[in-house]
């Protein structure tokens, strides 16, 4: 029971650095992404539906997205939805696709999204150490129920320390490269 234990804590762990990785998405670089638009929500014949599922999003510069709707009665929704997302973008609409032009970063512009990243990156280590808690948690109530003992109670707790630290390094290392990516100039 507890060897699933640890497995299950390890995948939820693994689940909190993909979590992660989709939040670094969303962040603005000083280069064109299409992810960056991946949250943005559009409200399409009275429902909101993700700007993905309802265009496709090209980079076919460094410095610019194109979106070109399935359906071109949406481009003036799209538009809409894209200045509203508050990313700092001034889409422009030619009546067959928006273009969106990715301005250069300043220098207090990219502190201030480094320091969003450290944010989301401090979330992530707090969900794993969560994950360890519940889990040690989980193995002292076995322990107490005598269905493990006292030495594997230790071995587990050992394990999934392991595990812990080896998930905060990935942690660390997505944001490493992420305050890379944005402080490159």
């Amino acid at each position: 029971m507890s060897v699933n234990s640890l497995k299950e804590a390890a995948e939820r762990m693994d689940k909190a650095v993909v979590a992660l990785g989709y939040e670094f998405g969303g962040v603005r670089t000083g280069r064109a992404s299409a992810s960056i638009l991946d949250k943005i929500q559009v409200e399409y014949y009275g429902t909101m539906t993700p700007l993905n599922q309802i265009a496709s999003v090209n980079v076919p510069e460094p410095q610019l997205l194109v979106v070109g709707p399935y359906d071109k009665t949406a481009l003036g929704a799209i538009e809409k939805a894209i200045r509203s997302a508050d990313l700092g973008f001034n889409p422009s609409n030619d009546g067959q696709v928006i273009r969106v032009p990715f301005p250069a970063l300043n220098e207090e512009r990219r502190k201030e999204l480094v320091k969003l990243c450290r944010g989301y990156a401090e979330e992530s280590r707090i969900a794993i150490r969560n994950i360890r808690r519940d889990a040690n948690d989980g193995f002292k109530r076995q322990e107490k129920e005598s269905d493990i003992s006292q030495d594997e109670l230790h071995h587990y707790e050992a394990e999934i320390q392991k595990s812990t630290d080896a998930h905060i390094a990935e942690v660390d290392e997505l944001l490493k490269r992420k305050e890379a990516e944005i402080m490159e100039v």
